[in-house]
């Protein structure tokens, strides 16, 4: 049986915490920060991923 391949773009966009929980940071928050307001640089911090999005993510990234 080959092995499971991980899902490429997933690898590079999510990462597991200290406790274990999937990680990942937000989208357009690395550039043109002098032109967006306080509240969208606020938003620029890592969210821990919910169950729902977990599972999907579990399989795309069988070896995290």
């Amino acid at each position: 049986m080959p092995k499971m391949k991980s899902h490429s773009g997933a690898k590079k966009r999510v990462r597991k915490t200290g406790s274990g929980k999937l990680a990942m940071k937000r989208h357009s928050r690395s550039h043109l920060l002098q032109q967006k307001s306080k509240r969208q640089k606020r938003l620029n911090r890592t969210i821990v991923l919910g169950k729902t999005n977990v599972k999907s993510i579990r399989q795309l990234l069988p070896n995290i």
